[in-house]
């Protein structure tokens, strides 16, 4: 277990007590982090500004598929840093095209639209369906519908929350933006119900991941398909935490083996360097924009394609997807072993797990309070489940050694 490399700061780190007080006063309160501040990290390992070290169990919620600071990304990043980091869409830049065209091979699509947060993502997503529903399926001006999934996480703008049923995320924050049926996950007779003439498009998470990974029933994603085709509207495929490697194939949706009209990608695609993300679907989908009907300034922008590239390249090869397919049969035969001791019951597909703890324990928070000093970094999602998902760089040994630590808290 390598630790990470320390560099020797300028002025004296300040404690991570005083770090956290110092933050009070002056940071909006809209998370609730656990009370670790990390100064450096490597691979799959953080080390605080006191020089504890963590093992990363959460890979910034999948931004870190490939660890923190991969040298091959963080390469790229300083090779663009010397040339060129922002054009915006005013101009071309050099670097756009291959990202794009690396980016549609790797996904199996025509198209790149290029944003940079998950949330991003998702609104140009929603916004696409609904120009392609105008335009193309003919349905009345404003009367689009897009159906999503109850229990769902798209993200926390003000339209997303609008079709959320996390009242933590709603409550305050209306009026909420019209045009959205919400259904029961992974219940297909409920979904067909939902759609009709006016339906632009179903919105789902293949896996979701912020209610705990749950993961639908075989031939739920191929229903979801079938459906779709048969009614006249799109499938917009969310893997923007399922997607790139996470789950043991590139999309989660390969694993029926299914084609979305439009995927939605974030949080790795930007190496855990910059934000990129981006909506990849058919031509005659994404074909529906024109110049000025949507922008980003620092969408595509030559750092983030640099990076977005070499992200690209990394999965090309298979290698982590590998990994992931391997390693998540080890988490999972660990969890198995655990089911009865304090867990009691799990959800998994490659390196990704919603782990539901026995209540009498703790809650999810307390949870990952009691690993955090075992010096495993984890998080709850709702109630007494936690999530794991360390980057897909973990080794046998350091995944043995979570779960370990996870067995020890537990009893």
């Amino acid at each position: 277990m390598t630790a990470p490399v320390r560099t020797q700061d300028s002025q004296e780190t300040r404690g991570s007590e005083e770090l956290i007080r110092a933050e009070e006063p002056v940071l909006a309160h809209n998370y609730h982090p656990l009370p670790v501040v990390v100064a450096r990290a490597e691979g799959t390992w953080v080390e605080d500004v006191e020089g504890r070290r963590y093992l990363d169990m959460l890979a910034g919620y999948s931004a870190l598929n490939f660890g923190h600071r991969h040298p091959a990304l963080i390469e790229a990043a300083h090779r663009q840093l010397d040339r060129l980091t922002l054009t915006s869409r005013a101009f071309h830049n050099d670097r756009l095209a291959e990202f794009a065209e690396r980016l549609a091979a790797l996904t199996g699509m025509d198209m790149v639209l290029p944003m940079n947060t998950g949330a991003e993502a998702v609104e140009s997503g929603v916004k696409v369906a609904r120009k392609w529903a105008y335009d193309v399926k003919g349905v009345p001006a404003d009367r689009a519908t897009i159906v999503v999934a109850a229990d769902n996480f798209h993200g926390r703008t003000t339209t997303i929350v609008s079709f959320s049923t996390d009242e933590t995320a709603r409550r305050g924050f209306g009026p909420f933006t019209p045009g959205f049926r919400i259904v029961p996950y992974n219940d297909l007779a409920a979904l067909e119900a939902a759609v009709d003439e006016t339906t632009a498009a179903v919105l789902i998470e293949p896996i979701q991941g912020e209610a705990g990974v749950i993961i639908p029933d075989d031939g739920y994603l191929a229903g979801v398909r079938e459906l779709t085709r048969r009614k006249g509207c799109l499938f917009v495929a969310d893997e923007i935490q399922s997607g790139l490697g996470r789950t043991g194939s590139t999309l989660a949706v390969e694993y029926e083996s299914v084609v979305p009209d439009v995927v939605l990608l974030g949080k790795a695609l930007g190496g855990g360097i910059v934000p990129v993300s981006a909506v990849v679907g058919r031509r005659e989908v994404l074909g529906v924009l024109h110049p000025g009907e949507h922008g980003s300034t620092f969408g595509g922008n030559p750092l983030a394609s640099a990076v977005g590239t070499a992200v690209v390249e990394l999965l090309e090869t298979g290698e982590f997807q590998r990994r992931a397919t391997e390693l998540g049969a080890a988490l999972r035969d660990g969890l198995t072993g655990l089911v009865g001791k304090g867990v009691v019951g799990f959800r998994s597909r490659g390196l990704w797990a919603g782990v539901d703890i026995d209540p009498a324990l703790g809650t999810g928070r307390e949870i990952s309070e009691r690993l955090m000093r075992e010096g495993i970094l984890a998080k709850d999602t709702h109630g007494s489940t936690i999530r794991l998902a360390p980057p897909l760089t973990i080794t046998h040994e350091e995944l043995e050694g979570a779960l370990g630590s996870l067995e020890k808290v537990l009893r």
